[in-house]
C-alpha cells in the first residue's frame, strides 16, 4: 500500500512540476534574451521557459572574478578567440585571460563550435547577467558585480547583503562558506529547486533600460 501511495505522489509531483512550468512559460514576454551567467543557472532558466540560446554561456562554469572582468568588457571579450588550454578534466578555453569550463562537453571542439555559433546571436540590447556567490567569489567580487554597467543583473547569495541591490538571498546554505547548487532539488513535497526561489520571468520580463 506505501508503495502504491509513494507511486501516486510521485505521479503527483510530476504532473504538478509541468504544470508549474508551463506557466511560467505563459507569463514570459520577453523571449529575445541573452543571459550571461557564470554556470549553468542561466542554462535553466533558458530551458524552462523554452527560449533559444541567445548566449555563449550555456552549460559552463567561470570563476566569479573572471566572470566579472568578462561581463566588464564583454564586448572586446567576445571578440576574442577561444583558445583551447591543456587543464582539467573537462574541456577547458581560455578567452583572452579568462578560464572557461566546459563542465557538459565531451571535447573541446564541441565546446568551442557551441560558443561561436551562440555568441552571433546575443542580443546586445536584452542582456541579463547572472552571477553566484561561489566559485571564488568574495565579498569584494559581490561589490564588483553590483557596479557592473548593467541594469539587469542579479548574483544569487547564501545570505544576505542588503547593501548590494543585485544580491538576492537564497535560503538554504547559511551554515555553508559559499551558495550550493541552486538547481538542485529542495527536500519538500512540491518539485522546486533552490532556483525556483527566485522569480526569473520577473526578472525577465521586467528589462530596465540605462
Amino acid at each position: 500500500m506505501a508503495g502504491k501511495f509513494g507511486l501516486i505522489l510521485d505521479n503527483y509531483r510530476e504532473t504538478e512540476w509541468i504544470c508549474y512550468k508551463k506557466r511560467k512559460y505563459r507569463k514570459l514576454k520577453n523571449q529575445d534574451v541573452s543571459i550571461i551567467s557564470s554556470n549553468c543557472s542561466g542554462a535553466f532558466m533558458y530551458y524552462d521557459l523554452g527560449m533559444r540560446y541567445l548566449s555563449p554561456t550555456v552549460d559552463l562554469s567561470i570563476e566569479m572574478n573572471d566572470f566579472v572582468k568578462m561581463v566588464k568588457d564583454l564586448k572586446w571579450y567576445m571578440a576574442q578567440e577561444l583558445v583551447k588550454s591543456e587543464e582539467g578534466k573537462c574541456p577547458i578555453g581560455l578567452l583572452g585571460d579568462i578560464k572557461i569550463n566546459f563542465i557538459h562537453y565531451s571535447n573541446f571542439e564541441e565546446s568551442k563550435r557551441k560558443w561561436e555559433e551562440r555568441k552571433k546571436r546575443i542580443n546586445w540590447d536584452n542582456i541579463f547577467v547572472v552571477g553566484s556567490e561561489r566559485d571564488g567569489c568574495t565579498y569584494e567580487t559581490i561589490k564588483n558585480f553590483d557596479n557592473l554597467p548593467y541594469r539587469n543583473k542579479v548574483i544569487f547569495t547564501h545570505k544576505k547583503y542588503l547593501e548590494f541591490s543585485s544580491a538576492y538571498y537564497i535560503k538554504g546554505f547559511e551554515e555553508e562558506e559559499e551558495l550550493g547548487i541552486i538547481t538542485a532539488f529542495k527536500a519538500q513535497n512540491k518539485k522546486r529547486r533552490y532556483l525556483d526561489d527566485f522569480d526569473y520571468v520577473d526578472f525577465i520580463n521586467n528589462m530596465r533600460n540605462g
